[in-house]
């Protein structure tokens, strides 16, 4: 594993019974930098992540982690170690405030911090995320914008070195996400690595270093943004008219 790449992913592979959802996936991503999974619906994305994060165990490949393996270890090992997602769905916990949702991550992230240590965790993610000014208020009033970045925030609170962000702009409006895109930006100059999973091409090619886009489970183009995206294959397969607004 070259000395800058932090996250390094072999031949994993996925089935369910005779569904083959992720086919021989291999990419290797740099420390401190934006790497998008794009591709179709039931291209494989979601199961990638739920993989790389430990909710679901590969049926086959490697998955490491600052060199170390990590493919079959438990979530919250995976987490404990410095890797952790968003989900598509948000998944709040709708009777508990902003900062109650987003203390769980400070309490069961690397450091497991508690007392004054966790709750000035809490309030620094607050503020980085934009929902500082509605910290006390329940989880279920929050607008979906305000509910993808309680996501992102309670994601930041367990302290990870690689965060895998999965369509966290599905949903908001324009000007929401080029906020999310801008709230992208400052985490990496924070110093963490993001994966994200993404269906705004815009978006992706606004932030992204690197691209892989994923059909039926296989890596079918991999690259800088916009080289990936205007590969006939991603084309054909995925963004067909949407290709004419991407840049040659």
């Amino acid at each position: 594993m070259p000395p800058d790449t932090i996250l390094e992913v072999r031949g994993v592979g996925k089935r369910f019974g005779g569904l083959v959802a992720l086919d021989g996936v291999s990419f290797q991503v740099e420390r401190g930098s934006i790497f998008s999974v794009i591709g179709p619906n039931g291209a494989g994305k979601t199961t990638l992540f739920s993989c790389l994060v430990g909710s679901q165990r590969p049926t086959s490949g490697s998955i490491r982690f600052k060199g170390k393996e990590i493919a079959g270890l438990r979530n919250d090992q995976v987490v404990a170690r410095g890797v952790v997602r968003t989900h598509q769905v948000v998944r709040p916990f709708r009777d508990m405030t902003v900062t109650e949702n987003v203390s769980v991550g400070a309490l069961f992230g690397t450091h497991q911090r508690r007392g004054a240590d966790a709750r000035a965790r809490v309030a620094a993610v607050l503020e980085r995320a934009g929902l500082a000014a509605r910290a006390q208020v329940l989880a279920r009033t929050l607008t979906i914008g305000e509910l993808k970045r309680l996501e992102i925030a309670r994601a930041l609170a367990t302290e990870p070195e690689v965060l895998c962000l999965d369509e966290v702009m599905g949903g908001l409006n324009p000007s929401e996400i080029q906020g999310a895109m801008q709230l992208i930006r400052d985490i990496r100059k924070s110093g963490i690595t993001v994966l994200m999973i993404e269906h705004h091409v815009h978006a992706v090619l606004g932030v992204s270093d690197r691209v892989m886009v994923l059909n039926f489970g296989k890596t079918i183009a991999e690259g800088e943004p916009q080289r990936a995206l205007r590969d006939p294959a991603v084309v054909a397969a995925y963004l067909g008219d949407d290709a004419e607004g991407v840049p040659g």
